[in-house]
């Protein structure tokens, strides 16, 4: 497995094996050892998996806050997403700042988004699968989100009047929305309770 630093550390892009002939392809979309082989330290708890069935869908920006942090590892099994992720770590030298990365069927490419930024994504084409693995459970109490279109980050989406849920359409802005947290690695926040 290939791995692609972005601007944004921990933020990481990753282009499995494939090994293709005239029935089709194979893969590792994920494999523990081989993870843990090139430092991605990630113990995946629940898989996640939706469907937008029109061109021009924006789902995010979304994350959950510290105990519920959650890493991701999206990726798409058919059709095609511009995937985004942003930096809300407080203190960081590249908060408020974001990366976006086109992924789909046919690239096989993944993005990491690790715990402490927020993550987003817009279907670049009808019936688009998207499946993601996370560290942590969903938790009601602990999700929240920043408004796709938010002028601080100026979020260059392929898209200006998205199909958006209307959770989505009524989320703060950044400046909103981390007022009162700031992020820790859970690895951290354990490492200082020993």
């Amino acid at each position: 497995m290939k791995i692609i630093n972005t601007k944004l550390d921990g933020v990481k892009i990753l282009e499995p094996k494939v090994f293709t002939d005239n029935r089709g392809f194979f893969m590792e979309s994920f494999n523990s050892k081989t993870f843990t082989e090139l430092g991605l330290h990630y113990d995946f708890l629940q898989d996640n998996h939706s469907l937008s069935m029109d061109k021009g869908v924006i789902r995010g920006l979304h994350y959950q806050l510290i105990p519920m942090a959650q890493t991701k590892l999206v990726r798409v099994i058919t059709g095609s997403i511009y995937d985004v992720a942003v930096d809300i770590r407080k203190g960081s030298p590249t908060f408020g700042e974001w990366v976006g990365v086109e992924l789909d069927g046919d690239n096989f490419r993944m993005l990491l988004v690790p715990q402490g930024f927020a993550h987003g994504f817009c279907t670049l084409a009808e019936n688009t699968h998207v499946q993601y693995k996370v560290d942590a459970y969903y938790s009601a109490e602990n999700d929240r989100g920043i408004r796709w279109d938010d002028p601080a980050l100026a979020i260059n989406w392929p898209v200006t009047n998205p199909i958006l849920s209307e959770k989505d359409r009524k989320q703060p802005l950044l400046k909103e929305a981390t007022m009162n947290f700031t992020f820790e690695n859970r690895a951290d926040v354990q490492q200082k309770a020993l």
